[in-house]
């Protein structure tokens, strides 16, 4: 392997509700091929972010060629995510499956302003592939204890991820705290699961 390809970034792990916050994009270098990161409002970078939910629906949104919408339903909210002809693996994954069903993904975050100037973030997968219920609960009490230990690190005065999130976002740091809580509370009540098929 030569040594001037990098390393792939760690795949955060990241709730719905907070990701679709995360706006903001930036570079560390002026490098073209420097890694685009979305910032995290919990003080986090992130250029790959994993995550496992619901697929709720799947829809050729493409012209002349496919172009496929997921949608992915966690306990806090929806991840949108697209997959197109440079995406082939997981493009054919959304033609393929059939929602409701679990699925684990890992892919990029991407962002988008609207005409009317909101910004929508969605995720431009690297892999899509099913999962089971164990996995999906797993994923949620994981992504709860790394949510909760960004939250922890925010205060710290050597965090400049949470000094730009502080800058950057109206919702940041401790306001994550219920999202937390709404999410594991969800695993209680059973909430989200995928009607069993016959």
């Amino acid at each position: 392997m030569s040594q001037n390809v990098p390393t792939r970034e760690v795949a955060r792990r990241v709730f719905a509700r907070e990701f679709n916050d995360a706006g903001y994009t930036f570079k560390e270098s002026e490098d073209e091929r420097a890694p685009v990161y979305a910032l995290l409002p919990t003080g986090e970078r992130a250029n790959r972010v994993f995550i496992v939910g619901t697929l709720t629906e799947t829809e050729d949104i493409g012209d002349d060629s496919e172009y496929w919408q997921g949608r992915i339903v966690d306990p806090t909210g929806t991840f949108y995510t697209y997959a197109g002809q440079y995406q082939p693996e997981a493009a054919s994954a959304l033609r393929e499956l059939e929602p409701p069903a679990y699925v684990a993904m890992v892919g990029k975050p991407r962002t988008y302003e609207t005409d009317d100037g909101n910004v929508n973030v969605s995720v431009r997968p690297e892999s899509i592939s099913v999962v089971d219920g164990d996995t999906r609960d797993r994923w949620v009490v994981e992504t709860a204890d790394r949510t909760l230990d960004r939250i922890e690190a925010f205060d710290d005065d050597e965090n400049e991820y949470a000094a730009m999130a502080r800058e950057e976002y109206e919702r940041f740091g401790d306001a994550y705290k219920s999202v937390v809580s709404e999410a594991l509370e969800s695993l209680d009540d059973g909430a989200d699961a995928p009607e069993a098929k016959a």
